[in-house]
């Protein structure tokens, strides 16, 4: 067996990481905790494989991920759906931990040998504050949200608790928004994308926020490439002579609802979006697929306007 072909797949849970290894279907276990990644990696450095696949598992796997990529090996969190997609396409129908394990190293290699697998990169200080920040103003939003809809239907007893905690979610809505300010304003190169982004009209300081924060890769990939990773790429959906409408799927859900929110506004307020907008509105597209549209068109822009960016750094640090 050529050892410099192995792929680890790990399946994480709270308190176990379950290690699977291809070619070979070797398996073992260790903690989920520092002593048992110290273990792990221990373990996987030893088998020198190519690559080291993770499902993203709401942050479970953050410490895993960060220690193996910090040892030098090639890692990557994917999303769970392309994982289980993988193993329908090869009958894996049986599902344990040690199962799971074993098919993600089998996506690793098959990713890896088709150049589809996307190594994860270790945050700056200054992005990791920004994301946490604005996952943070999310889950605040959510709660004023369901706050300000069940004030409506509430009885009058419990009315006025419910607006004292209305006011008090505003006011950590406020003071978050702040510390993202300061944050960026603490850090030159995220200040200067986010300028870049924000003079787009229709391109708020939020969009701004969690495209830094949220998309890193923006300015970085290909215009399709950045189209498919936020899942406003429409896919074909067609066999012999059926010919279905294309949709769109997969991708990062919080940047595309914000990406949706922006576009609401910019196809009012920016003059390029709104040419385009009307002008699929005026060939018989609907208002829905129109504004998809006009959100892959933004993304775009920005990706080009960030890419610019780079090159210039690129050119300026030579």
């Amino acid at each position: 067996m050529e050892v410099a072909g192995r792929y680890v797949g790990i399946d994480v849970a709270k308190a176990r990481l379950d290690v699977g290894v291809w070619p070979g279907a070797e398996s073992f276990s260790v903690a989920n905790d520092s002593r048992g990644i110290a273990e792990l990696v221990e373990r996987v450095m030893a088998l020198t494989p190519r690559a080291v696949v993770l499902e993203s598992s709401g942050g479970l796997e953050a410490l895993a991920a960060s220690e193996l990529h910090t040892a030098g090996l090639t890692v990557a969190v994917v999303n769970p759906r392309q994982v289980r997609e993988f193993a329908r396409s090869l009958g894996a129908i049986g599902k344990t931990d040690r199962l799971d394990a074993l098919v993600l190293a089998q996506f690793a290699q098959s990713s890896h040998s088709n150049q589809r697998l996307v190594p994860m990169r270790l945050a700056e200080a200054a992005e990791a504050e920004l994301k946490a920040l604005v996952v943070r103003r999310r889950q605040l939003i959510g709660r004023l949200v369901a706050e300000s809809n069940r004030r409506e239907r509430a009885p009058k007893v419990v009315r006025k608790s419910i607006v004292q905690t209305i006011k008090g979610l505003k006011r950590a809505v406020a003071e978050v928004e702040q510390q993202l300010k300061q944050t960026l304003a603490s850090a030159p190169a995220q200040q200067a994308k986010a300028k870049l982004l924000t003079a787009v009209p229709g391109v708020g300081p939020q969009l701004g926020f969690t495209l830094i924060a949220e998309l890193p890769e923006l300015g970085q990939l290909g215009r399709r490439q950045i189209a498919s990773l936020v899942g406003v790429a429409p896919h074909p959906h067609e066999s012999g002579k059926f010919k279905g409408r294309r949709m769109i799927w997969g991708g990062r859900a919080r940047v595309r609802t914000m990406l949706y929110m922006a576009s609401l506004s910019a196809v009012r307020h920016n003059p390029q979006l709104r040419a385009h907008y009307r002008a699929l509105l005026d060939r018989g597209k609907a208002k829905k697929l129109a504004l998809v549209a006009c959100m892959r068109k933004l993304l775009i822009t920005l990706n080009a306007i960030l890419r610019g960016l780079h090159s210039l750094e690129s050119q300026l640090c030579r």
